[in-house]
């Protein structure tokens, strides 16, 4: 059976459990939208009904980041005369062949050059991105109904300026190598996703899905995104809580006994990490990148 036939097959079905899940979810929860961070602000698809979704692609791109947000637009059934209201293609600057996380293999559908304009645009984590990508980012994101970053991907996105003078969150472990990096962006931490205008960026991997998902509603309501989310088998209701990442809000100690990488949080082994001694104070690493990257300027990870 192929998957859009499963879709139209298990919509009504989809119907009555995303009501259920709606119920068990309010029901287990009586704040508001506006308590949880939610403002409503519908979006209107293309008078043709059709939203283009480009994901912009490079080296290393991180396979949950775009292929979770993928499948959530992919997933979407709507009535009407344009059931499948997302219409999905990946961009990069070339249209060669890219190893992307875990070895995969894409050919990107577009080049910078010969991509369709988007109404959506997807970052994900990624290689550090050329000045034709942020160009292109800049430039597409005049005439998108939103642009997000995904994990890491918020990098990207912050060196097109766009986000200066506003929040955004990204992976926790990059909090504080995003805030020193730009101090003109106020870095919500604990943040399953952050909003402002045409702007979005979501916390690291599966935040995307959520962020995802709450796009859906946006456009279609939450009976379409629950609908969605059912059909995904996905149970998570972080897409209805921007809010939702608090177990992250607040950094970890390090101590000597259970040392952290200074500049990500992550766990450490003192036997076999690198390591940088600062005001007569040693410091273990999880990779001789974000070594370097202390030894720069310890001040900044220091007092962070």
């Amino acid at each position: 059976m192929k998957r859009r036939d499963l879709l139209h097959m298990t919509a009504a079905l989809g119907v009555a459990a995303s009501m259920r899940r709606s119920a068990l979810a309010q029901s287990g929860d009586a704040r508001s939208d506006a308590a949880r961070g939610l403002t409503p602000n519908p979006l209107r698809p293309p008078a043709d009904g059709r939203i283009p979704v480009a994901f912009l692609l490079s080296k290393d791109a991180v396979v949950i980041d775009f292929a979770g947000p993928w499948e959530v637009f992919e997933n979407v059934h709507v009535a009407g005369p344009v059931p499948h209201p997302f219409q999905l293609y990946t961009v990069a600057e070339t249209m060669a062949p890219l190893q992307v996380s875990g070895g995969m293999t894409i050919v990107p559908g577009y080049s910078l050059v010969s991509a369709p304009p988007p109404k959506v645009i997807v970052i994900p984590a990624q290689s550090e991105p050329t000045q034709a990508v942020i160009a292109w980012v800049r430039s597409a994101t005049k005439s998108t109904d939103l642009t997000m970053s995904v994990c890491t991907g918020a990098f990207l996105l912050a060196k097109t300026g766009l986000l200066a003078g506003k929040e955004a969150t990204t992976h926790h472990g990059a909090y504080a190598e995003f805030a020193i990096a730009y101090p003109d962006i106020l870095v919500k931490r604990g943040a399953r996703f952050v909003e402002s205008g045409n702007l979005a960026s979501s916390g690291g991997l599966s935040s995307g899905i959520d962020l995802a998902l709450h796009v859906v509603e946006r456009y279609f309501g939450r009976e379409v995104a629950l609908r969605t989310a059912d059909n995904l088998e996905y149970q998570g209701l972080g897409w209805q809580d921007a809010n939702s990442n608090q177990a992250y809000a607040k950094s970890r100690v390090s101590t000597d006994q259970h040392p952290l990488c200074p500049v990500c949080g992550m766990d450490v082994d003192r036997a076999s990490s690198p390591k940088s001694v600062y005001r007569k104070r040693t410091y273990y690493f999880c990779t001789v990148g974000h070594k370097n990257l202390f030894d720069s300027a310890p001040d900044r990870f220091v007092n962070a």
